[in-house]
């Protein structure tokens, strides 16, 4: 039976390796995102490219999953998208290469549409969305080949939220 909090919303209690896999109850995880967490944007674009870093990308998308629930209901598209890309390159990682092809074209279109409805020249964060979208892109492009390095591919997407100028 799955954990709930007081208000009996589901909550995962169950602890996780590096790779985002449950473990089972009193194992010995890494360290989790707490269901409490609303971090602004950029607590949320150090975060996720910290744990980008250190080649856990499934934890990057629970810090950006964090952000879209709790930021403003206009940037809803723009977190959900970039937490999108992470859960893919969490695929990757697991050798579900279908997986991380569907929710990395899914992530990059949700990024790039987000992008796209602001007005031109618009630097949401800083955020270089037409990198990450395209980097995402390239990394599905390149999967009709075989499968990708994990690590090269969480690094692209990384750089393109480190990729950052002043802005909001």
């Amino acid at each position: 039976m799955r954990d709930r909090d007081e208000t009996g919303r589901p909550r995962s209690a169950r602890p996780r390796d590096e790779y985002g896999r449950p473990l089972p109850h009193g194992a010995q995880g890494v360290p989790r995102v707490p269901d409490d967490y609303a971090p602004s944007a950029q607590e949320a674009l150090a975060d996720a490219a910290r744990l980008l870093a250190a080649g856990r990308p499934f934890h990057a998308h629970e810090v950006l999953e964090a952000r879209w629930k709790t930021g403003p209901a206009g940037e809803r598209e723009l977190w959900q998208g970039l937490a999108q890309i992470c859960v893919g390159l969490t695929h990757l990682q697991r050798g579900n290469l279908s997986g991380a092809a569907a929710l990395l074209t899914r992530g990059s279109a949700r990024a790039g549409a987000y992008g796209r409805s602001l007005p031109p020249g618009a630097v949401p964060y800083g955020l270089d969305l037409d990198g990450v979208a395209g980097a995402a892109e390239a990394i599905v492009a390149g999967l009709a080949a075989g499968p990708a390095e994990p690590g090269a591919a969480i690094e692209e997407i990384r750089r393109g939220l480190v990729r950052v100028a002043p802005g909001p």
